[in-house]
């Protein structure tokens, strides 16, 4: 009985340490594309192109999100980074959807492995995914209470007196692009990740435990029920860690056993958008009334969209029989390995008190 529990614990590490290799690296990207919105983009450009509730924000911030190449797990520190910067909710939402559910890499593979009309098809009804999820988030900040916003007429308080010499002769300093970047970094691998981090550690063990008791493999016998294998596609794509360019190869592979290209689809869309090592940090940058209407919408719309494209290929005369093409499996390399042991390692250090300063 020990000797179970034991071997049930070592699995769950190990597929807990997979899911972090697989992710470490685009999690560690995501974090320096966060320092990098930090740093160079100015404030009005976020207050302009993805702040408040306009529908206007949320399109750009779909469109933005979906050449992007960040995993679920890679774009929540550049999400929460924009958050920080002043972006809506219903913008950030948009842009947390879009951007794992698709990417340049991962259109690329699909056009590789699957064909070009699902090439077309998961760009497409990724964005518009991420818009109606945007909307729909942007209404819960309605009914949130506000803390009454700053006055921009208002007189601030001088440093100096005025009329003083050191008003006189003060000059604002010059700020180069090695001082921004350096801010951009230190705001990105400071306090965002001490935000987060634990919270992705939490979700890594959680999605590692998933992988030991529950395998995707298990849908090779319902593909003969097409709305039963687009429901389980979804039971296990929700909270299994899979980034978008890693689903695709795995839904090829189900497509061998029959699954039907709806399902294929409803897998390569909630796969990517919604994983227990996501899900958790989500909820806490956006807040938990939207964190589940965000979830609610991803089922929503990948479903509907599931049953659309079956019809669409029926209409057509196609079917997912040539699809797949054999390839090796990909272990996981020395660059995977050291983005994990650095990742570790800024997390713990973020979460002492010298680090979190």
């Amino acid at each position: 009985m020990m000797n179970d529990m034991v071997t049930i614990v070592f699995d769950v590490l190990e597929a807990s340490w997979d899911v972090l290799l697989e992710s470490a690296f685009w999690v560690l990207l995501g974090f320096f594309v966060a320092g990098l919105f930090r740093a160079f983009l100015p404030g009005d450009f976020i207050a302009k192109h993805m702040g408040g509730k306009g529908v206007g924000g949320i399109v750009k911030a779909s469109a933005f999100g979906v050449p992007v190449p960040l995993c679920s797990c890679g774009v929540l520190p550049a999400a929460a980074g924009l958050r920080e910067q002043g972006a809506g909710k219903g913008p950030v939402t948009s842009f947390l959807i879009s951007t794992p559910e698709t990417g340049v890499d991962s259109i690329a593979v699909t056009y590789a492995l699957l064909d070009p009309l699902m090439t077309v098809i998961r760009p497409v009804v990724s964005f518009f995914t991420a818009v109606a999820a945007g909307v729909s988030v942007s209404f819960t900040e309605r009914f949130e209470k506000r803390a009454p916003a700053e006055n921009p007429t208002a007189p601030k308080t001088a440093a100096c007196q005025e009329g003083s010499c050191c008003c006189e002769h003060a000059e604002p300093a010059r700020i180069t692009v090695l001082m921004k970047l350096r801010d951009g970094m230190r705001f990105a691998f400071g306090d965002l990740l001490a935000d987060i981090g634990k919270w992705f550690v939490f979700g890594v063990l959680l999605a590692g435990c998933i992988s030991v008791f529950v395998s995707p493999d298990l849908l090779g016998g319902f593909a003969g029920s097409e709305y039963l294998s687009m429901l389980l596609m979804l039971a296990i794509a929700i909270p299994l860690y899979v980034c978008a360019t890693a689903s695709t190869p795995i839904a090829a592979a189900l497509a061998l056993k029959g699954i039907s290209p709806g399902a294929v689809l409803v897998f390569l869309l909630a796969g990517p958008a919604t994983n227990v090592a996501s899900l958790t940090v989500v909820s806490r940058i956006i807040g938990k009334k939207a964190a589940v209407v965000y979830l609610l919408v991803i089922i929503v719309m990948s479903f509907v969209a599931g049953i659309v494209v079956n019809y669409l290929y029926g209409m057509l005369g196609l079917d997912i029989t040539g699809w797949v093409q054999s390839g090796a499996h990909e272990e996981h390399g020395t660059l995977a390995v050291l983005s994990a042991i650095v990742l570790l390692a800024l997390i713990a250090a973020s979460m002492l008190p010298k680090g979190r300063k």
